[in-house]
């Protein structure tokens, strides 16, 4: 339970609040504001995985999110795998263990909760280092709304780790949280950049809480920005450099090591050696060395060295020759041109091969990265682009004192074009004393390129790149993509500019020409359950119930799933199977009087003074020349000529009309009507509104309908001649406001009564109990099927599968010829629609009564050729047999010849009919 590398003092952890947690098995004890990886290394624990491909020991290597070796699942509170330790906060009761490049999800559901929100602002601030506090601060003092995100739980950015500015960043913070205009999101990562600065982040709410977490609180929560200017400051990230034995625990960036030990008050190691190619890594050992840990010697590749550090031995030119040690580096070993070298006994090796700017996201929004020479790195272009302001290290800026004037100055730009006028705000006086410039360096001489590791988490090696340039590969693209080095959880933030130099190295050109490989959303890691938020489980696909639901669950209804609705499929007795209680129901609609939940049609309000054209366009026939009280069967087609719905059109008056559609596709018909109307039609004036919730439909069938309907409407006159088919009325039906249409899905004399959702339940009753003494029926989905099957009638995405034309079904005669034009006109004049051969909409008669299975093939005789298939199957109870309807090539053609069907132990016969098998003449449809 002691923390042997945890110094006495120091640090920004609170102490005096000690947390216990578990990790690989074993107890250990840190501090709250430690992350599980501080934690570790302040136990002692450096070793925390085996590489992935190459079952090699790898250590903590980075501070934060770059971190390429560190991945751990945590187990409890609840299990979630491959999260980098470096950004784990420490809470009690955490227990996690180490992986080797694969997680494991949970066999559990997960119990909490997501969410996501949308955000508009002026000005949005990425990143809340120095650059991007003061460009944040300088915006919010303009009056502009101001949105500042950063990954981690406290403001500063790279000044927590170097303990720079604190008390300015403390200052800062506090007018942030002061301003009204302004808000600070905390642990949030920004993702993904998109067109019209649409940024997408993340923010971990409660995960650093562990088991405590609130539960009504979501866990993470998704941020969808809108800004008008966005100022990028999203710092730098330390890079390593390939030699041999470059992975072994112990060897860390510079910059991470000086970060344990200013922000968590951890050594991580005892002695150290330090390579370098830059000035930063003097500061990291001045650091390390104050707080006890003994440098051994600071390796410099620069010929002349960097700035030097009191007390502590620099040898210009040298490098890393030879890596020993197993569990953690045990000695280090140094050389220069060849001559003689000398080992160094040391626990820790602090690399620094330079700095990346974090070009993610400006890439993203369409920026263009170059190779900056003098940086040995890949930076923006320019400092802004159109709505984008890139400050600080993110430009390429690492001077303290030009990263706050860089910031203040984009925040003050940023301000100025969403139309604000900023003040001048007081920035810390920051100077850095004359630096010697980096050099670029990719590759160490000596020991074996397979040991020189390139990405670490891939276990890519100089010796896999010169495999890749071998084969002939010259593309950072295509090496990628042949060695894996980048595709992993970290996107090669470490280790991405360095394959491309070790590349460009290897094919003898210049890395600036041959750039790096495409930076694509998202940034950093996102859990699946953040992105879907609410929307899972009833919520990612809804249950839809009609207002009837309950009343069907009483009585005993099976329920199938239409689109997102329940409906009753069939009312099974004491004793019955499907089948039975199908052909029961079916009787009692063709022989007596039955009643069906219709709700669940689409219904589609539309209304303006171009409906008319409007729906004349939409419609393969004419709906303009309807009059108002009539209804109109039509047929939709897409500009391919292949159907897409169907359903009636009813005129409720000069310039509004009702459509019904396929319960199923009604939300696609109401996006297809919106997608012409504001995309190729914009001049029509017509509104479409969804009205399917306001009106519960219920189907009356049957020869006795017309009987039943009278006893509860004596206002309405139901005759035949003083309620003609196709039309409808408005009336009173058991004294409720009704409106009722004479429409047919089955064939029989039949109604569709529309009535208030809130009324669907007494109209129900009303019927069952008018009905009673003619034996009324409820019905479901199947026998609705079974009863439009023996007429013929198609269900649009059953019997057709969107190569069917309105010709092919056999409904030519609802595509107008008189029209100029209609979506899908001009298509049926291409020779493959119009050909004869065409798949037809037929009915079939197993010779054998077999229920044919739906889905099998038809076929010719000896030599077998494969005609089409059955669309729809059904036991018949009015034609006291077993039928189907099928798409067969030429089918029409064929009626009344033999075809086989294919069934698990054979063929079957059946006889090609027409579609239409019960009542061709249509004699039953007006009692």
């Amino acid at each position: 339970m002691t923390q042997a590398f945890r110094l006495a003092q120091g640090g920004l952890v609170d102490r005096e609040a000690p947390l216990s947690f578990r990790f690989d098995g074993r107890e250990y004890q840190g501090f709250r504001g430690d992350t599980l990886a501080s934690a570790l290394l302040a136990n002692g624990v450096l070793r925390v995985a085996d590489s992935l491909r190459l079952g090699r020991p790898r250590g903590i290597f980075s501070a934060g999110i770059e971190e390429p070796n560190a991945i751990v699942q945590i187990e409890e509170p609840f299990p979630e795998p491959m999260l980098t330790a470096t950004t784990i906060e420490l809470y009690g009761g955490l227990v996690a263990r180490s992986l080797r490049g694969h997680g494991r999800l949970a066999g559990d559901p997960d119990p909490a909760r997501y969410d996501s929100t949308h955000a508009h602002c002026d000005v949005l601030v990425i990143g809340a280092g120095p650059a991007g506090l003061a460009a944040a601060a300088t915006a919010s003092s303009s009056g502009a709304r101001v949105i500042l995100l950063d990954d981690q739980p406290r403001l500063g950015g790279s000044l927590l780790g170097t303990g720079e500015l604190l008390d300015w960043v403390d200052t800062v913070a506090a007018e942030l949280a002061a301003a009204d205009e302004t808000r600070v999101l905390t642990r949030t990562t920004a993702f993904g950049y998109y067109d019209d600065n649409h940024v997408i982040a993340v923010e971990r709410r409660t995960n650093h809480l562990g088991a405590p977490a609130p539960a009504h609180l979501s866990r993470e929560r998704i941020w969808r920005i809108r800004a008008k200017q966005v100022v990028l400051a999203t710092g730098a990230h330390e890079r390593s450099l390939a030699f041999a034995d470059n992975d072994r625990p112990g060897v860390m960036l510079a910059g991470a090591a000086r970060t344990y030990v200013n922000r968590y008050g951890v050594l991580p190691g005892r002695r150290a050696v330090v390579l370098t190619t830059n000035d930063s890594a003097y500061a990291a050992a001045r650091d390390l060395a104050a707080a006890g840990v003994e440098i051994a010697a600071i390796a410099d590749l620069r010929p002349g060295g960097g700035p030097g550090a009191d007390g502590i031995e620099v040898l210009p030119g040298w490098a890393v020759t030879g890596v020993s040690g197993a569990e953690r580096v045990s000695s280090v070993v140094l050389g220069k041109d060849g001559g003689p070298e000398r080992r160094f006994d040391a626990d820790l090796l602090l690399v620094s091969g330079g700095w990346n700017p974090v070009g993610a996201l400006y890439s993203q929004a369409g920026g263009r990265l170059a190779y900056d020479p003098e940086l040995g790195a890949f930076r923006p272009t320019g400092g802004c682009r159109q709505n984008l302001f890139v400050a600080g290290a993110a430009g390429g800026s690492y001077d303290m004192g030009v990263c706050l004037a860089e910031g203040a100055a984009m925040g003050e730009r940023a301000a100025d074009a969403a139309g604000f006028a900023a003040r001048g705000i007081a920035l810390p006086e920051a100077s850095s004393p004359a630096g010697t410039p980096p050099v670029a360096v990719w590759t160490l001489p000596g020991g074996d390129p397979a040991t020189q590791l390139v990405d670490l988490q891939r276990d890519v090696t100089v010796a896999d790149l010169a495999r890749a340039t071998g084969t002939g590969m010259r593309s950072a693209e295509h090496v990628k993509r042949y060695t894996t080095a980048g595709t992993a959880h970290d996107q090669g933030k470490t280790g991405g500019t360095l394959t491309s130099g070790v590349v460009a190295e290897l094919l003898g050109v210049e890395v600036g020409a041959l750039g790096t490989t495409t930076f694509r959303p998202p940034y950093a890691p996102v859990s699946f359950a953040a992105l879907a938020g609410r929307d899972r489980g009833m919520l990612f696909d809804p249950v839809r119930v009609t207002a009837l639901h309950g009343w069907h669950e009483s009585h005993g209804a099976l329920f199938e799933n239409v689109g997102q609705w329940k409906r009753p499929w069939y009312y099974p007795r004491d004793g019955e199977d499907m089948t039975a209680a199908v052909l029961r129901e079916c009787r009692a609609a063709r022989e007596g009087v039955a009643m069906m939940d219709a709700s669940t049609l689409g219904k589609i309000d539309v209304q303006g003074p171009d409906a008319a054209a409007f729906l004349d366009r939409l419609y393969t026939n004419m709906i303009s020349t309807l009059k108002p009280g009539a209804i109109r069967y039509g047929v939709m087609c897409r500009p391919d000529g292949m159907v897409f719905d169907d359903g009636t059109v009813i005129r409720l008056a000069e310039e509004r009309f009702l459509v019904t559609t396929t319960t199923g596709n009604a939300a696609a018909v109401l996006d297809w009507m919106e997608e012409w109307l504001q995309t190729e039609w914009p001049e029509l004036r017509v509104r479409c509104t969804s009205v399917t919730e306001q009106w519960a439909t219920v189907a009356l069938v049957g020869p006795q309908s017309r009987a039943v309907l009278a006893s509860l409407a004596p206002g309405l006159d139901v005759s035949r001649d003083g309620f003609g088919f196709m039309t409808w009325r408005d009336t009173e039906v058991a004294g409720l406001s009704a409106r009722v249409c004479r429409i047919s899905f089955s064939g029989e004399l039949a109604y569709e009564i529309n009535v208030s959702w809130w009324d669907a339940l007494a109209l129900w009753e009303a019927l069952a109990e008018a009905g009673a003494a003619h034996g009324i029926t409820p019905y479901g989905t199947e026998t609705m099927h079974v009863l439009r099957a023996e007429k013929g009638y198609p269900i649009i995405g059953q019997d057709t599968d969107g190569t069917v034309t309105p010709h092919d079904l056999g409904l030519g005669w609802a595509v107008s010829k008189k029209k100029a034009d209609f979506i899908g006109k001009r298509s049926f004049t291409r020779t493959d629609t119009a050909r004869p051969d065409r798949k037809h909409f037929v009915g079939l008669l197993p010779d054998g009564g077999e229920l044919l299975p739906e889905g099998a093939h038809l076929v010719t005789g000896a030599p077998q050729r494969v005609l089409g298939h059955v669309t729809s199957s059904y036991h018949s109870a009015a034609l006291g047999r077993t039928f189907a309807l099928a798409l067969i090539r030429g089918g029409r053609d064929l009626i009344g010849q033999t075809v086989w069907a294919t069934l698990d132990d054979g063929l079957a016969p059946v006889t090609v009919t027409g579609a239409v098998l019960f009542d061709p003449e249509g004699t039953r449809r007006d009692g």
